[in-house]
């Protein structure tokens, strides 16, 4: 048996510059940190050389052509995993849509898993790697990069997407008191809307892809990632909440689909509690809604809020990693 257990992640801000058709003209970069949700992948030797899966559904097939769980079946077919194996997966925030990474948490960690079974090691930068070229070029996802580097390093960090496809990861440095304080002015809410990035990401990148307002606004959202990791680093977290209302009010100018009315009204009902910023996780129009605010505003906030729930985060200096190995004979 062998036990996978990999974060999901919390974005900051620069979100959607990691998509190639911007990157791969100006650059981009993300502020996010790894969260203490996780998703676990457990792997075991199956006794009759089958495959045998377990996620939201079962399936028992006899090879790999017959699994229809695509990432599942590209992971495999790329490790040559050629079946007598059995995987299953829980998380702790089971539902896929709701803006923190989780399905490239699950791709990390199932080549992670896959690849101890296979008495292989793996490094963070090559998981991040394998893990997007499973979920973009293998399957066609229209997603970015910055959900499987954040999942693969854990820790808070700003990740740097080069023109020439290159990633660069970078942690933030910050005093431990400060990183405190920052993690207990975050308050984060659950809208109970789960919903398919691929659609909202399919038509930012759509809309980026050439010169005009909404490229330029995501140009000044990179550079609003590297005023917020200096702003930090400095020891200057009261600008937190500005920027992250900048960077939200750019990323609603990117697509349709990223905000709604009622989405629109609970960031306004937060900031009027007292919050002075935040944004939707994830690509946009459901899942987890975050706020950066003073303690004492936490719950003004929270009754402004009352019909979402309040999920507690703290922040993960740890990435994928195995944490239980023992390979079957």
């Amino acid at each position: 048996m062998i036990i996978c257990r990999t974060p999901l992640r919390m974005s900051f801000v620069g979100g959607g510059s990691d998509l190639p058709s911007f990157y791969r003209r100006h650059g981009g970069a993300v502020l996010s940190t790894a969260i203490d949700k996780y998703v676990y992948v457990n792997i075991n030797r199956k006794f009759d050389g089958g495959i045998r899966l377990a996620y939201s559904k079962t399936e028992e097939v006899s090879s790999v052509a017959e699994i229809e769980h695509r990432l599942v079946k590209a992971a495999f077919e790329m490790l040559e995993v050629q079946g007598g194996v059995e995987i299953t997966t829980i998380a702790d925030i089971p539902s896929r849509g709701t803006g923190l990474g989780s399905s490239s948490s699950f791709t990390v960690g199932l080549i992670n898993a896959v690849s101890a079974y296979l008495g292989r090691h793996v490094s963070s930068d090559d998981l991040g790697q394998l893990a997007c070229h499973i979920e973009i070029e293998r399957c066609g996802e229209p997603i970015g990069k910055q959900d499987q580097y954040a999942a693969a390093y854990g820790g808070f960090n700003l990740i740097e997407f080069r023109p020439d496809d290159s990633v660069l990861v970078s942690p933030v440095i910050m005093d431990r008191k400060l990183n405190e304080a920052l993690q207990r002015r975050i308050i984060v809410f659950y809208t109970g809307i789960t919903r398919s990035a691929s659609g909202i990401l399919k038509a930012q990148s759509e809309n980026v892809a050439t010169e005009n307002d909404k490229s330029a606004a995501l140009q000044r959202m990179v550079k609003l990632t590297y005023e917020m990791r200096d702003e930090l680093q400095n020891g200057n977290i009261d600008s937190v909440g500005e920027i992250l209302d900048v960077n939200w009010q750019l990323k609603k100018s990117l697509a349709p689909g990223v905000s709604s009315g009622a989405i629109d009204g609970w960031y306004e009902a937060a900031m009027r509690a007292g919050a002075q910023g935040g944004k939707l996780l994830g690509a946009g129009s459901g899942g987890f809604m975050m706020f950066y605010a003073p303690e004492e505003r936490h719950p003004a906030i929270a009754r402004a809020l009352s019909d979402l729930r309040q999920v507690q985060f703290g922040f993960d200096p740890l990435g994928s990693r195995i944490i239980f190995y023992n390979p079957s004979r």
